[in-house]
């Protein structure tokens, strides 16, 4: 080939990336921009609520909270006396112990009172059988509490066990170390009781990070921030992802992953798709994606609510190893699930989960960290010829730079006029210092994750789920 045509190649590339970065950086100032619009009315909406009227009202829909757990020993005793400090009137705690192989069973037994008893389990999706049985507590103080002893089949399994004891309406699937707000329920809740032509079929709701945090009795008493430059960077990127991204696509009823930390469901259909997939490490993800796809075959006027009230804290990782570990599995969960429904992408049948939802998860969350790495590769050859234009190269990298912490300091901002969690002194300097020293701190091991994650998808057969070694929360 000719240079003209090497230069017309490299011209085609440039446009190629130019235009992909456009379109990402318009995509993420539009979804701020609903999210604005979302959240003030949001606001404004709730701020009439009687909350106590949904959570004294005897009346108020039942919901099972199914939390599995394994190898938890360590904190289960102090996370279900959170589950049970919850001020809904009408709900039931359902512990999955997922064939643990520590004390955690008998931590509960001792500490709850429990007995074995008879428990009719309606096995409407198979799982693994149980192991000891179903306790019961025969304390009246914990008349709530269900503890179920299985054998170990993973998450997906045990939140499945859960959906077959529960004899609820609706579910909330949570993970065991979760810190839940007294309020959390009645709030989620909400979206299902309003009157509207459609059908809610699940709601999410915003989770922050509690490492560094004080928990006494099961409750959220004190909110620090974390020293580690690592837990701090994903307090920023949390706010980010939730106030700026979800709140958006919640708006354009458009949310195809509600996080496995802490999400309601309708339980009927729930179980009319399957339940959870045991396949898949991104179970929280293709169940939403599956009960979207079965509500628009039937045709059925349906919405998928998020709440931006922080209505749930979790424990993030402290260390890289395992904070990379964490976002390989993400990746793997996000590119099995676009996979397996690859027929609702680009399809207009599927309408707006179709024709919007799927083709931005796929070009934007799916191909996002491909597309960057093959970016830095073109341009490492570019250097080896010395064919770079640093005057452009260095503007293009500023730009992607300064943009990066410009939307991080709209999240903060948002932070700040709604909900406004970290409130000590100093705090709000190390959120504006984090935002500029995020895309060096944390970001470079989030897109090493991502491609490892792809890597391991589709070289490495034996599919981990990835190790995630809690600490627990600061006792008061």
């Amino acid at each position: 080939m000719g240079a003209t045509t090497y230069q017309i190649i490299l011209e085609v590339i440039h446009y190629l990336f130019f235009i992909y970065s456009i379109a990402a950086i318009g995509s993420y100032l539009l979804l701020a921009a609903i999210s604005a619009v979302e959240t003030v009315e949001y606001k404004r909406k709730n701020s009439f609520v009687n909350y106590k009227e949904i959570m004294s009202s005897n009346i108020s829909p039942s919901i099972s909270i199914i939390a599995p757990a394994y190898n938890e020993s360590l904190n289960i005793v102090e996370n279900v006396r959170s589950l049970l400090s919850n001020h809904y009137v009408n709900y039931d705690v359902i512990i999955v112990n997922d064939g643990s192989k520590d004390d955690s069973l008998e931590k509960l037994i001792d500490v709850y009172d429990l007995v074995p008893v008879n428990y009719l389990i309606n096995e409407q999706i198979p799982t693994k059988p149980l192991r000891k049985g179903i306790y019961k507590s025969t304390n009246p103080a914990f008349e709530k509490l269900i503890i179920v002893d299985k054998e170990n089949g993973g998450k997906s399994d045990a939140l499945n066990m859960g959906l077959n004891i529960s004899n609820s309406k609706y579910v909330a699937c949570i993970d065991v170390d979760c810190l839940l707000l007294e309020d959390s329920l009645q709030k989620m809740i909400k979206p299902f009781l309003e009157i509207t032509d459609r059908r809610v079929i699940a709601a999410g709701g915003v989770i922050r990070i509690s490492n560094s945090c004080v928990v006494k009795d099961g409750k959220l008493h004190d909110v620090n921030f974390p020293k580690k430059l690592l837990e701090q960077g994903q307090i920023l990127e949390y706010i980010r992802a939730f106030l700026l991204g979800r709140m958006a696509w919640s708006r354009l009823n458009g949310l195809l992953v509600i996080s496995g930390a802490f999400g309601l469901f309708d339980k009927k259909i729930a179980i009319r798709v399957g339940g959870y997939d045991t396949k898949t490490v991104g179970e929280d993800m293709e169940l939403v994606v599956r009960m979207r796809g079965h509500m628009e075959e039937l045709k059925k006027k349906y919405k998928v609510a998020y709440i931006p009230d922080p209505l749930c804290w979790t424990e993030a990782p402290d260390n890289y190893k395992i904070f990379i570990s964490q976002r390989n599995r993400w990746t793997r969960g996000t590119i099995e699930t676009l996979r397996r429904h690859r027929k609702i992408g680009f399809n207009p049948k599927y309408k707006a989960l179709g024709m919007l939802s799927y083709p931005y998860w796929f070009f934007f969350e799916r191909l996002a960290p491909v597309i960057e790495v093959v970016g830095l590769f073109y341009f490492g050859i570019l250097i080896l010829f010395n064919l770079v234009r640093w005057d452009y190269s260095f503007a293009f990298i500023t730009l992607a730079y300064l943009f990066t912490v410009f939307f991080s300091l709209i999240a903060l901002v948002t932070e700040e006029l709604t909900y406004h969690q970290y409130k000590k002194k100093g705090t709000g300097f190390r959120l504006l210092r984090i935002a500029f020293l995020e895309p060096i701190v944390t970001h470079p091991f989030i897109l090493y994750a991502a491609i490892r994650g792809n890597i391991d998808y589709y070289f490495n057969k034996k599919k981990k789920w990835g190790e995630m070694t809690r600490k627990g929360m600061t006792k008061g």
